[in-house]
């Protein structure tokens, strides 16, 4: 066997090339040649593969390696069938070969030809293949991946819960490999235990990338033309944006290329063929985006891709550190931009509710940190560090100042009295809650388990109601990366205090908290509150402030509620974009021709005046150009309304729901164009009724959906009164 210093860097020139070791490699290939259980947890990029494939090549027998993902393992045999004259060194054993090929392979293997031989699990449950490699000379087994045997890891595979079983089939004295991107404590310790391999030597690297700037920007309506502006910003760098929905994948791609980016989509739902081209022409550089759902990147061994792009925020922490590893793998630039709304945190929960209980538990604790990731206005670097159980050294630390919190800080306040009523909550409740029902205790909200604790009846209960939810929600998470509490995961999050937090209690300290970050992001009802950016774009306040007078003003003369003139999220978008002609108002979010032409002369004057006397730079125009299927849509549905045709069937004849079409119809009346809904109005509200609403919309001063529902205490419903609104938006406004 090999081990000596020389001979494995020797092997390392000799095979790939290289005359040193990145990081810890070689202490780890030094662990495996010496026939130790080996455990490794190496982020993205820092040379994983090489850890097993090195002294697979040095040693006699077949390693056998284990991953999930079937182009993954192609990838890595092409690229160790390129190291060797023999094209047998590195084989896959997969349910894609014919009985020919299989019996290669296994000829191969007998010949002592093949050293690496990749495998799935579920081919290594069948009895044939476990039976004949009981029968060959087997070096060690490599499990890739192995977050993947964690019911916590954030891709748990069933299947790999049964390969301790299968090794010791194959044989109990084969040492084996686990290696991960991405774990944290308890999922390594998930690995270790399920593994079999309690006294492996394990080499954790730092989770640190130094380069990767953090970024989290509030995601609205506009997002399309948010990302269309920062790939132009980034003209002819390479970037990765991801999606959670095939669907979405296909517009936005769509959307980039109208707007003169050269970017593909990429997901499973697409033929091998097309998948495979679009991704080498990533790699080749003939095209700067790849828009894709979480299917792309894996073993995608592009070092200079500079931006990750999140249009949907992820699941869970492990696949946004995973995903947005994929940048800045060559150690130069790499911007990471998330955009978040709770909106997606709540679609992303539905999702989960068909699924048994214990894996919707697991699921939501990790969506939760995702939300206090988003949300958190401390230094994001540390979040991500201290969720890995790595704590971030400020004075040696590298890439401190590398994200949009630590850039733009946001005010800080003393809160000393408030950490120490927090940690005395959390004691006397003898540590049991989780932290929204902790926040609830603190506040004075009942609920159902805070009731049978019989918590409400204590002197505590409600002692923090002089703050906000979310005030007290922002200290939690400052609290528990400063080290006085933790997590419990076994209990799926129950909040624990520390050693530490028990002596702060007995002698409070200093505890500077910053403020959260507040995104309201989009109401139900369509409209936007605003909410800042980290260092992005945000509307200019004076310039909002004299365009609400001026809509008072006209609006007062015109005898009709403002928001028929234009909506909160058109003035902002105006104080945002300074438009000074027709056409450029027209282009603002949710005016269009008509409604420029009826309402804009007086704003776009104002503007004007308000530029010049402030000497303004303006933005370069961003017109988004749309794709066209709106605007073919817009004209269907505008066609049939006009036909009287009802609007269930021409909802059911674009396969749209009737609440994506009322959104549609809402979108055509807020830009100006009448649509004449009586027919259905007539058939879903009597007189009396559309005289109520008619009266309450001429009297609010706001559009708010949930406003009327409140006015009305559940008169309407939701449908009811969005429909009444297209009605009156339409004959009022336009």
């Amino acid at each position: 066997m090999l081990t000596a210093k020389s001979d494995i860097h020797s092997a390392l020139k000799k095979y790939f090339g290289f005359n040193k070791f990145k990081g810890l490699q070689e202490d780890v290939i030094k662990s495996i040649l010496s026939g130790n259980h080996t455990f490794v947890i190496m982020p993205t990029g820092g040379g994983k593969s090489l850890c097993y494939q090195l002294p697979a090549l040095m040693q006699e027998g077949t390693a056998i390696v284990v991953s999930p993902l079937i182009a993954l393992m192609k990838n890595q045999v092409d690229a160790i069938r390129g190291l060797s004259n023999e094209e047998g060194v590195a084989h896959v054993l997969n349910s894609s070969l014919n009985k020919t090929e299989v019996k290669r392979v296994k000829e191969d293997i007998v010949n002592g030809i093949t050293k690496l031989l990749y495998v799935a699990p579920e081919s290594l449950t069948k009895e044939e293949n476990v039976e004949f490699l009981r029968s060959v000379k087997v070096s060690f087994m490599a499990i890739d991946e192995a977050h993947c045997i964690s019911e916590w890891g954030h891709d748990f595979r069933p299947e790999y819960r049964n390969l301790r079983n299968i090794k010791e089939r194959i044989g109990d004295d084969i040492p084996i490999i686990g290696l991960t991107a991405t774990a944290t404590p308890k999922v390594q310790e998930d690995i270790i235990k399920n593994l079999g391999i309690a006294g492996a030597t394990t080499f954790k690297a730092s989770f640190n990338r130094p380069n990767l700037y953090y970024e989290v920007r509030p995601k609205t309506k506009n997002v399309d033309a948010d990302i269309i502006r920062f790939i132009k910003q980034n003209e002819g760098k390479s970037g990765i944006v991801y999606c959670l929905s095939r669907k979405r994948v296909e517009e936005l791609a769509q959307v980039l290329q109208v707007n003169g980016i050269k970017a593909v989509p990429y997901h499973a739902g697409l033929d091998a063929k097309t998948r495979s081209s679009h991704q080498d022409k990533f790699l080749m550089e003939d095209v700067d985006v790849v828009v894709a759902t979480i299917a792309f990147g894996m073993g995608i061994d592009k070092p200079d891709v500079r931006f990750v792009i999140h249009h949907d925020i992820p699941k869970s922490i492990e696949s946004y550190y995973q995903e947005t590893g994929r940048a800045g793998r060559d150690g130069g630039e790499g911007h990471c931009l998330a955009f978040y709304a709770y909106k997606d945190i709540e679609k992303l929960e539905k999702f989960m509710s068909g699924k048994p209980v214990a894996e919707q538990e697991i699921g939501h604790a990790l969506l939760q940190e995702v939300v206090a990731f988003a949300e958190t206005s401390i230094s994001r670097r540390k979040f991500i560090l201290h969720y890995f159980g790595e704590e971030f050294d400020n004075e040696t630390g590298e890439g401190g100042d590398m994200d949009d919190n630590v850039r733009y800080p946001k005010k800080q306040k003393e809160a000393k009295n408030d950490v120490k009523l927090l940690l005395e909550t959390i004691d006397k409740t003898n540590e049991k809650y989780k932290s929204k029902d902790l926040v609830n205790v603190l506040i004075g909200k009942e609920n159902a388990l805070i009731n049978s604790h019989k918590t409400n009846e204590q002197d505590f209960f409600g002692k923090g109601k002089a703050q906000d939810n979310k005030h007290w929600m922002a200290l939690l998470r400052q609290v528990l990366v400063s080290g006085y509490l933790k997590k419990d995961i076994e209990t799926y999050g129950v909040i624990k205090l520390t050693d530490s937090g028990k002596a702060f209690i007995k002698k409070p300290v200093s505890f500077m908290m910053t403020e959260d970050h507040i995104f309201e992001g989009e109401q139900e009802d369509g409209s936007i509150i605003t909410a800042e950016k980290g260092g992005g774009a945000v509307a200019d306040d004076v310039l909002m402030g004299m365009l609400k007078d001026l809509r008072k003003k006209n609006a007062k003369k015109l005898g009709v509620p403002p928001f028929v003139i234009f909506q909160d999220p058109s003035l902002e978008d105006m104080a945002l974009k300074y438009p000074i002609t027709m056409s450029e108002l027209s282009n603002v979010h949710g005016v269009g021709d008509g409604k420029a032409k009826k309402y804009g002369k007086d704003f776009i004057d104002l503007i004007s005046k308000y530029v010049e006397e402030n000497d303004i730079t303006r933005p370069d125009d961003l017109v988004v150009k749309s794709t066209g299927s709106n605007s073919a849509n817009k004209l269907y549905i505008i066609q049939n309304v006009d036909r009287k045709l009802p609007l269930d069937d021409i909802a059911s004849s674009k396969k749209m729901s009737m609440e994506d079409f009322i959104k549609e119809m809402e979108a055509i009346v807020y830009s100006g164009t009448k649509l004449n809904i009586n027919y259905w109005i007539d058939e879903i509200l009597d007189e009396d009724q559309q005289e109520e609403i008619h009266e309450y919309f001429m009297e609010s001063d706001s559009d708010s959906i949930d406003d009327a529902i409140e006015e009305f205490d559940g008169d309407y419903d939701d449908e009811e009164l969005r429909l009444y609104r297209i009605k009156f938006i339409s004959e009022v406004a336009n």
